[in-house]
């Protein structure tokens, strides 16, 4: 069910990824999957474009062409057992479109919790809402082999909170670390921001991305109602193109209010992506089952290709998502991607999600079996 894209295929679907390396140079770094789109995805659209839906999508607060809120809804109570109340989401243009809105809109003044390493957007959208970024840094040196290390560290956000910071900014699953947070750390963290005033915005944009044999997801909101979750299906079925993500609050007034700001505010959603949503989160749950465990697999891959080529090398356990995160330092390489680079794989640099820190790098797994080996292999030929 999961079709690999051939080389040629991937450079016309996916431009920025492929079209940002020279030919014969492989594409590891940007969060899209080298992979053909789920079928109901695929059909629902061309049944939209053959409808000639190419105008204006609705505004928020209107009927919408694509029930996105009912289908998310249903798929939420199929996968997480959670029960979302009807009408809660309000569609925006992306994740970071939503997470801006959520700052100028609906979180409390003052500095923003961002804990590092990060979704790079993170540290730009903060400082594009007029907001001050309060870092709280995970160890680098965390045992890789340990499940429990790579937690938030709530000591570090308490101390931020007591400073005046009001929002806490939550990746959930983490990006690039790929670990789920347990269902006490999400509690410790709900109890905390109560404490002193504050309010967690959460992406969970990976949200269905948890791998085969991992507990299951919790959802942060099912936790803390007071929360802001930012979602969309775009990382779990390929559609960022689409432009559609939501945002999602148990308060219907804070979802009038949302819905009420200026269309210059949240504008960008389309209707083919709320098409393409609704048809992720309703139709595409075999599809999602063979994706979770094709990631699997090559999760166990990349482990053993690592282990063959890179033994000095440590990996973090992935949990959840696509994106493997690789401490490289024992090389003694400051830009592992950079020197990767050179050697024909593209990479992301471990010090765009952590300014300052060398010799850790992130790599995309949603790959075909043949390429990944190329990835370590030519990794390990430009650091050894």
């Amino acid at each position: 069910m999961i079709r690999d894209l051939t080389d040629s295929e991937a450079r016309a679907a996916l431009p920025l990824k492929w079209g940002a390396v020279p030919e014969g140079t492989i594409p590891a770094w940007v969060a899209e999957m080298d992979f053909a789109p789920a079928p109901a995805i695929t059909a629902a659209l061309t049944a939209a474009v053959g409808r000639g839906m190419l105008g204006y999508s609705a505004f928020p607060g209107t009927a919408q062409p694509a029930d996105l809120d009912a289908a998310f809804r249903g798929f939420a109570e199929r996968h997480w057992g959670w029960d979302v109340a009807p009408d809660s989401s309000t569609p925006v243009g992306d994740v970071v479109a939503g997470l801006r809105l959520a700052l100028d809109e609906l979180c409390p003044p003052g500095p923003v919790v961002v804990p590092l390493p990060c979704y790079p957007p993170f540290r730009d959208v903060v400082a594009l809402a007029g907001r001050e970024a309060a870092y709280v840094e995970h160890d680098p040196d965390l045992d890789h082999d340990d499940p429990d290390a790579g937690a938030l560290d709530l000591a570090a956000v308490e101390r931020h909170l007591e400073a005046g910071a009001r929002t806490v900014l939550l990746c959930h699953p983490h990006n690039p670390l790929g670990r789920i947070a347990r269902r006490a750390e999400l509690e410790a963290l709900r109890d905390l921001v109560a404490a002193h005033g504050a309010r967690v915005l959460v992406d969970e944009v990976h949200a269905p991305l948890v791998l085969p044999g991992q507990d299951r997801f919790v959802p942060y909101l099912s936790v803390d109602p007071g929360a802001v979750l930012v979602t969309s299906a775009s990382k779990t079925f390929g559609t960022p193109g689409l432009h559609a993500a939501q945002v999602v609050l148990t308060d219907p007034e804070e979802t009038a209010r949302l819905r009420a700001v200026p269309i210059a505010a949240n504008h960008g959603h389309s209707g083919l992506g709320l098409v393409a949503g609704a048809a992720a989160w309703r139709d595409s749950d075999l599809w999602l089952h063979a994706l979770r465990s094709r990631l699997r697999v090559n999760a166990e891959d990349l482990r053993d290709l690592v282990a063959q080529h890179l033994p000095k090398a440590r990996l973090r356990p992935l949990e959840a998502t696509y994106l493997a995160w690789l401490d490289l330092r024992a090389y003694g390489v400051a830009d592992p991607a950079g020197a990767a680079l050179e050697h024909g794989v593209r990479l992301a640099p471990g010090h765009d999600y952590h300014p300052g820190l060398d010799g850790h790098a992130r790599l995309n797994i949603a790959t075909s079996e043949q390429r990944l080996v190329q990835i370590v292999e030519r990794l390990a030929a430009a650091l050894t």
